[in-house]
């Protein structure tokens, strides 16, 4: 840990900010000088300082940096899932060229060179800031692996759900994280006084970086004065539950307290950011639906000879806030699929479902009609999919926090879908939750990119559809 204006920081996240930092501004300097040519010197320095160039690069640099924090690409403790980190990578360099596109259109030159395409000096510097930072990252995720920028944890619990941890933590070796003990190495009786103990021999044997606290049931075990020392010296102490979202993509209500929702980051959204979400689905959506209209007779006639009955099926759905609304889809069962037992979930096979009906919802045409419910507002892109009050009364009642999710409007397609098979039992829907519970957290537009984006793999590979 490095202390800078008396904040700790790990020494692997202040590498990767500093490296990063000088790769973006060196990219865009490299442009210049790749488009200069001829009296390369002269001319970079005529358009770095005498025209200002300096300050543009630094302001670029500043905008790479800043979207890449707001994609989480410093965070210490998420830094792993190489294709994941990739696509975020890329969707920065994406935004930036977005920008610089529109800067350049309004100002006509923003960076130095006055030239366009192909020897543009931005042009150049992307080029050229897309493979270093490619290479760079694929050198960083190998450095964290060395032995000074790896993070040394302890865990501190016992119990299934502190094994859960120390399994995850011992995985995921591209976090850079060595555990270097837990409270189940501890020989005898568990008590307040043996944990404390052999948590401040291993700091001083090991020097502990941060203690992440597991403990079902603290009374009369947490040693706080221990932890509170340590704290202060600098020891980052967490709670489990944080831990295993990140390593899980879910946050378990198991043992989750409501004070934790209460003080976790997360779970806040500004206005201008439901400004920004709502805008970009109305205008997808409206877009999804002019584009789809040449295929809806075609369907409408499919439907029509599949089986006997109406085309479109609309249903009352739960959504934010706990309003239900009117959701429409294309019918994929018979008529009648609930005359006989009411509203039941979809099961595998399931015999209701007709021919038509099948490929509709492989191919996810049946979910067509939604884009109208994107439109009017009542549902999103991306979020929980809503479920009928039928299942809701019964599940809230069922499984703890199941409300939280009704504190974001429901998607088309969610984190859960990505991440977990179609459920269509009461321990789906809770394991369901738990994948919800993880996006209401972290809901960003950066996250429903990459929720879309697996979504189409997942549609265009046929899987999870029921």
């Amino acid at each position: 840990m490095i202390r800078l204006f008396k904040v700790y920081y790990p020494a692997r996240t202040l590498v990767l900010l500093t490296v990063e930092t000088l790769i973006v501004w060196a990219s865009f300097v490299l442009g210049t000088m790749v488009r200069s040519r001829e009296d390369w010197l002269l001319q970079l320095n005529n358009e770095l300082f005498i025209e200002g160039g300096f300050f543009k690069i630094l302001a670029v640099t500043a905008i790479v940096l800043l979207i890449s924090h707001g994609l989480d690409l410093y965070d210490s403790s998420s830094l792993g899932a190489r294709w994941d980190q990739i696509f975020r990578l890329l969707l920065v360099l994406g935004f930036v060229a977005l920008a610089l596109s529109g800067v350049g259109y309004a100002y006509h030159v923003f960076l130095p060179g006055r030239d366009f395409l192909p020897r543009d000096s931005a042009l150049v510097g992307l080029v050229i800031l897309t493979f270093a930072l490619l290479g760079w990252r694929g050198v960083y995720s190998w450095l964290v692996q060395q032995k000074y920028f790896r993070e040394r944890v302890y865990v501190l619990g016992t119990g299934d759900r502190a094994q859960r941890l120390l399994n995850g933590l011992r995985q995921r070796s591209e976090l850079g994280i060595e555990v270097v003990g837990w409270t189940g190495d501890l020989e005898g009786e568990v008590t307040r006084e043996s944990v404390g103990a052999h948590l401040l021999d291993l700091v001083r044997e090991s020097g502990v970086h941060r203690v992440i606290v597991a403990m079902p049931d603290r009374r009369g075990t947490l040693p706080v004065d221990e932890l509170l020392n340590l704290r202060l010296d600098g020891v980052k102490v967490e709670e489990a539950t944080s831990w295993l979202e990140r390593i899980n993509g879910r946050i378990e209500v198991e043992n989750l307290n409501p004070s934790w929702l209460i003080f976790a980051d997360g779970f806040r959204f500004s206005t201008f950011f439901r400004l920004v979400r709502r805008a970009l689905n109305f205008s997808v959506a409206l877009v999804g639906l002019i584009s789809s209209l040449p295929l809806l007779p075609f369907i409408a006639i499919a439907i029509k000879f599949g089986s006997p009955g109406q085309v479109l099926y609309r249903q009352e759905r739960v959504g934010r806030g706990g309003k239900t609304f009117l959701c429409y889809k294309f019918r994929t069962m018979r008529q009648d699929a609930e005359a006989d037992t009411g509203a039941t979930w979809a099961t595998d096979n399931d015999p209701r479902i007709t021919r038509v009906g099948k490929f509709l919802r492989t191919s996810r045409l049946d979910e067509i009609p939604q884009l109208w419910c994107v439109l009017k507002g009542d549902m999103h892109f991306v979020g929980p999919r809503p479920e009928r009050p039928e299942f809701v009364k019964m599940l809230t009642e069922e499984i703890p926090f199941y409300g939280v999710r009704h504190t974001v409007r429901p998607g088309i397609t969610g984190w859960a879908q990505v991440q977990y098979k179609y459920g269509n039992t009461l321990e789906d829907a809770r394991e369901k939750l738990q994948y919800d519970l993880f996006y209401i957290k972290n809901a960003s537009v950066g996250l429903d990119f990459w929720i879309v984006f697996q979504t189409i793999k997942i549609v265009l590979l046929g899987r999870g559809a029921k």
